[in-house]
């Protein structure tokens, strides 16, 4: 007679005894408990190099944990569900306010940053649920108007204040702790697990010569929240590091997608000593780069392309510099990204010195930031902060249109 594996029931009796027919569905404390010992028990053949679940630092604020979801599933959730993700479908990546359906949005380069980080994750046998949230999460700070937009942004804001700092990186974690709204509407943070929060601020994919990243596992808690520093540090676990490199292995051959479409470039543009190491295709690049990585880090505790790979995804993204963002298109579209965002900066920083003229305006866009805040969930925070979060919340449509109604006659 064959072996037979034993059930749950007979494996953690404990866990089950208190359960009968007319035990309501998760109403015991114990079901819980059950739950938990699961799921342990599945984290138990992860990689050594995962993050285990039940090793996290918790949230900035405590909760009572979710009856049926891991802590990084319910971060997931919380990402997915809020109004910061949504609007990513209406920011674009490199072409501002597109009317082409095809050009890749924010959102969708999101998902594929997700796709791609859990087929890795996956195949390294890491913590998919981290992996996941990073993830989804990652962007949701994203100016509109993509980089050209951040910078544009930044130096608005250091007219007033020298000393600010903005980079998506940590705006997304000042959405996910300050700014994003919960179900009362009200904007107080959607509070995640610290492992999914370091993954988002540390998840920097604009560095090209990095192919090599190991987890700075010992990294202080407080550190995430000092800019400086959380921008120039790595992710404390295997999984965001997993995240980071996927960001450009994502966009590295879309961007290439979008920019053919657009008439800036063919990939025949793409020099042959890169094409014949990674591909001449978006689905060639990302399969080259995706099978040399997970080949690269099986049984490590880095994450790395070989050093060919590596060199070759370095010099297509420098590819993508020349032939791309600096191209004289885009640089036109930059022009008008620049006196818009400028105008609509210095817009709202005049309304800012008399907060009531403001919401008495017959001008909508002077009475929402005169609402917004009102709700603004720092107290004491300076005008020029208030007006970057503002504005930085925006999609590139939105962001547009309110320039508009301040300045077209």
């Amino acid at each position: 007679m064959d072996h037979q594996e034993p059930s749950l029931f007979e494996e953690f009796p404990a866990a089950f005894s208190h359960i009968s027919e007319k035990t309501p569905a998760f109403e015991n404390p114990r079901d819980k408990e059950l739950l938990t010992i699961l799921r342990d028990e599945r984290e138990k053949y992860l990689s050594p190099y995962a993050f285990k679940t039940k090793n996290s630092r918790g949230r900035m604020r405590e909760e009572e944990p979710c009856p049926v979801r891991s802590p990084f599933e319910r971060d997931t959730g919380r990402i997915i569900y809020s109004q910061a993700f949504r609007r990513l479908r209406h920011k674009t990546q490199v072409f501002f306010n597109a009317k082409n359906d095809h050009i890749c949005s924010r959102l969708e380069h999101v998902i594929y940053v997700k796709y791609i980080a859990t087929t890795i994750a996956r195949a390294l046998n890491l913590n998919l649920d981290l992996v996941e949230a990073i993830a989804l999460g990652h962007d949701l700070g994203h100016a509109p108007f993509g980089h050209t937009g951040e910078k544009v942004l930044e130096n608005c804001a250091k007219k007033y204040d020298p000393d600010m700092i903005f980079r998506h990186e940590f705006q997304s974690l000042r959405v996910v702790d300050l700014l994003a709204e919960r179900s009362n509407g009200k904007p107080e943070g959607i509070n995640l697990s610290f492992e999914v929060r370091d993954g988002i601020v540390s998840h920097c994919g604009e560095t090209y010569s990095e192919y090599i990243i190991s987890p700075f596992r010992e990294k202080p808690t407080e550190l995430i929240l000092d800019p400086k520093q959380a921008l120039s540090s790595k992710p404390s676990t295997l999984e965001g590091c997993v995240v980071r490199i996927s960001d450009k292995i994502a966009y590295i051959g879309r961007d290439i997608e979008d920019a053919c479409m657009a008439g800036i470039m063919e990939m025949e543009d793409i020099p042959r000593a890169i094409t014949s190491t990674l591909g001449s295709t978006n689905s060639q690049i990302i399969n080259t780069l995706v099978r040399n990585l997970i080949h690269n880090s099986l049984d490590k505790d880095e994450i790395r392309l070989s050093d060919e790979a590596g060199q070759a995804m370095k010099e297509l993204l420098e590819e993508n510099v020349a032939q791309i963002y600096r191209s004289e298109k885009i640089r036109r579209y930059e022009n008008t990204i620049k006196n818009a965002l400028e105008g609509l900066f210095e817009g709202l920083m005049g309304a800012m010195q008399d907060k009531e003229k403001a919401a008495r305006s017959n001008n909508t866009v002077f009475r929402d930031i005169a609402k917004y805040t009102r709700d603004y969930p720092i107290k004491g925070a300076n005008d020029v902060q208030i007006v970057v979060d503002y504005i930085s919340g925006m999609t590139d449509s939105y962001a547009t249109a309110c320039y508009e109604k301040i300045y077209w006659i």
